[in-house]
């Protein structure tokens, strides 16, 4: 499970490239209860989703050319410019060379081997997400993978992850992703690693990093995002031994899902 116990490999933040903050925020204020913190005039628009006042989250504007509206999973590293170096070796990109953020951090930003995009963050004066695990904060990151095998040697390499295969089916294998020295990773996973199917890949999907938010009614949430402009992908479904989920796309085409209870029990 996640913790704001921040160790190297674990998600530690968590934003939105949007092309419209305002609409952005003004969704998930409906769907969430957000509020919106400016980073600051210097910032280029930046700022932060808060939950009673504790930051659960970023938002921004698209920043690359040709990007589409996602949400960017960060996982913590001691050294950003060490772990750039890393995924080069292990047959990644780096899409935004390592770089501070005035006093706060140090991120970079890369696409794995099978074309999925995530990022790090070099803890400074910000350590990472305020809260996670409650109602209506990040709870879950799930990686929907082209090539799993792939994917997974990738990342361990990397983060030097821990898997545990759960099978799911007859052909179907759902991995458990944990951070090195938390134990066995069914106990400590933070995220999941799912190989697309050929249906879905024959259809166009491409490699994803996708956020879970934990919720507290998995359909009257999904309602109120569907009301609010998000397309559904998967209606709220029960998954045995995990809880009551659902997937969605926020109005601009950012991937997200939704869960009442935790994902790992």
């Amino acid at each position: 499970m996640l913790t704001t116990n921040y160790v190297p490999g674990t998600p530690n933040w968590l934003d939105l490239g949007a092309p419209d903050i305002d609409a952005a925020v003004s969704f998930y204020s409906a769907v969430f209860g957000w509020t919106f913190q400016s980073a600051g005039p210097d910032a280029g628009g930046y700022g932060f989703f808060q939950l009673g006042g504790k930051t659960v989250g970023a938002v921004g504007p698209l920043m690359e050319e040709g990007a589409s509206s996602a949400w960017t999973v960060y996982f913590q590293t001691p050294d950003a410019d060490a772990t750039a170096k890393a995924v080069e070796q292990a047959g990644g990109a780096v899409r935004v060379a390592p770089m501070d953020v005035f006093t706060s951090g140090r991120l970079a930003a890369f696409t794995d081997p099978t074309g999925a995009d995530f990022a790090v963050w070099q803890p400074g004066d910000v350590q990472g997400l305020n809260t996670v695990m409650e109602p209506n904060t990040l709870c879950w990151t799930e990686l929907y993978t082209t090539d799993a095998a792939k994917a997974k040697d990738f990342y361990g390499s990397v983060f030097s992850w821990a898997y545990q295969d759960m099978p799911m089916g007859s052909d179907a294998v759902y991995s458990l992703v944990s951070a090195p020295g938390g134990g066995k990773a069914a106990d400590t996973a933070h995220g999941g690693i799912m190989q697309l199917q050929q249906e879905n890949l024959q259809a166009g999907s491409t490699s994803e990093w996708h956020p879970y938010f934990a919720v507290t009614d998995c359909d009257a949430t999904f309602a109120a995002a569907t009301e609010h402009g998000a397309t559904a992908m998967i209606s709220p479904t029960d998954a045995p031994g995990v809880g009551r989920l659902a997937m969605l796309m926020d109005p601009a085409g950012a991937p997200f899902a939704l869960i009442k209870g935790e994902p790992t029990t």
